[in-house]
């Protein structure tokens, strides 16, 4: 686990963010950018703007000849964190000779990047085929709240939005591209399910941000929301594109935390040895 970027000062009590639902453009890197770029550039009075997964590239890379990975440092991902808020941008990464998942983290203070952990290759998705699994997972803190990225199937890993918290993340960050399918139940179902018991039994904030649109024969059912630790969605959009700003109460949920201590044990102890038990087992 790794953290990245400094608190302001004392810890926040409001953050401000923005949620862009879009239709990002299969390929078209540089008109997805400018899009965002354009969106981005009226959201000056927030702290921080989340987009999609894979926001600037579009999800089936195999129907591309190339991906057009870009470098973390690319200019062009810079300049959407160069507006005033912190920018959370979903994109495909070049890194050295690998090719990442990940979710750029950008502000004028501040460059990092998390790496999708988990990758589906199973039934429509193949994204073992195209991209590396990332190996950190990290917290950021953004004008002194401290937040992790979790990429889309990384949440329905229950260990990994477990670490995060535990780690200090009071805010928890999911891009996704999730389309109009069933697995066992509908989709959009089992991701309501999910987020809901994240904030629930690990008291934070979450902010689910999907696509919408249609690719290479699939949709995306959008659905980007915001949900409280108390388990209320604070804003909720539709299935077109769309965006809405939501205040996070930060106070509400510090004083939540102290009133009901459900973080108060890790019991990092167990769950290391029995982590280096299953692994010695599955070998």
């Amino acid at each position: 686990m790794s953290h990245l970027g400094a608190s302001r000062g004392d810890a926040k009590s409001t953050l401000r963010i923005r949620v862009l639902q879009t239709d990002p453009q299969l390929g078209d890197v540089t008109g997805n950018l400018e899009r965002l770029e354009s969106q981005i550039a009226e959201c000056r009075d927030v702290d921080l703007v989340v987009t999609p997964e894979l926001a600037t590239h579009g999800y089936h890379l195999g129907d591309l000849p190339d991906s057009a990975p870009l470098s973390r440092h690319d200019a062009r991902l810079a300049r959407l964190g160069s507006h005033g808020p912190t920018v959370v941008v979903g994109f495909v990464e070049q890194n050295l000779h690998l090719v990442h998942n990940a979710a750029a983290v950008l502000g004028p203070e501040t460059l990092g990047v998390q790496r999708k952990l988990y990758l589906p290759t199973y039934w429509r998705w193949e994204e073992r085929k195209h991209f590396t699994p990332g190996t950190e997972l990290e917290r950021h803190d953004v004008a002194g709240v401290r937040l992790s990225v979790i990429i889309c199937n990384d949440l329905w890993q229950p260990v990994v939005p477990w670490l995060a918290v535990h780690a200090g993340a009071e805010v928890l960050v999911v891009p996704v591209n999730s389309v109009v399918s069933a697995v066992g139940s509908d989709t959009a179902k089992v991701w309501e399910t999910i987020l809901l018991h994240a904030a629930l039994t690990l008291q934070c904030y979450v902010v689910f941000v999907n696509r919408v649109g249609t690719e290479s024969g699939s949709t995306f059912w959008g659905g980007s929301r915001v949900i409280s630790p108390e388990g209320e969605v604070l804003e909720q959009l539709d299935d077109e594109p769309g965006e809405f700003t939501v205040d996070l109460d930060l106070e509400r949920l510090r004083r939540l935390r102290r009133e009901w201590p459900l973080l108060s044990e890790s019991r990092a102890e167990f769950v290391t040895s029995a982590a280096g038990n299953l692994a010695k087992g599955i070998s």
